[in-house]
């Protein structure tokens, strides 16, 4: 896409940190990293985000991911790591590109955990209940973006 940065920097057009590269995938340290070693690992191939790339370019990705963590726990010392996406604005996602967030963790890094709530009686059930229908609805009957 023209206007990507990600598509940018894989391009070599803004400069980056790179910690892996190969045909399909490109991994590089975050401008703004919750921790030193955040790494972002992108599709060199466009796709928006999760909801939009196709089967095979996610099962390229994520068969990436393991030796990325690894070596970004190890050179750093750390001995955990936080995967995310950000799927959408109202989720945080800034770069509309597709992207996986591997965030080193360490015991006292001060970042801080998700929140946590808890369920009114008979809310889970109801929440469930609606999740379970989109699921029906979506999947079985053709329409969601991808099928299973």
């Amino acid at each position: 896409m023209e206007d990507c940065i990600f598509c940018k920097i894989v391009k070599g057009e803004i400069p980056c940190e790179k910690i892996y590269e190969d045909e399909k995938v490109f991994a590089f340290l975050d401008i703004s990293p919750s921790n030193p070693g955040h790494t972002l690992v992108i599709l060199k191939e466009h796709s928006a985000d999760l909801m939009h790339s196709p089967e095979e370019h996610l099962a390229e990705l994520i068969t990436r991911v393991p030796a990325i963590a690894q070596a970004v726990m190890s050179g750093l010392d750390y001995p955990a790591f936080i995967l995310s996406v950000n799927n959408g604005s109202e989720a945080g996602q800034v770069v509309p590109h597709l992207h996986f967030h591997i965030i080193p963790r360490k015991t006292g890094d001060g970042l801080i955990h998700f929140s946590k709530r808890s369920y009114a009686e008979g809310e889970m059930h109801e929440v469930a209940e609606k999740i379970r229908l989109a699921f029906k609805k979506n999947f079985f009957s053709g329409s969601c973006c991808r099928s299973f």
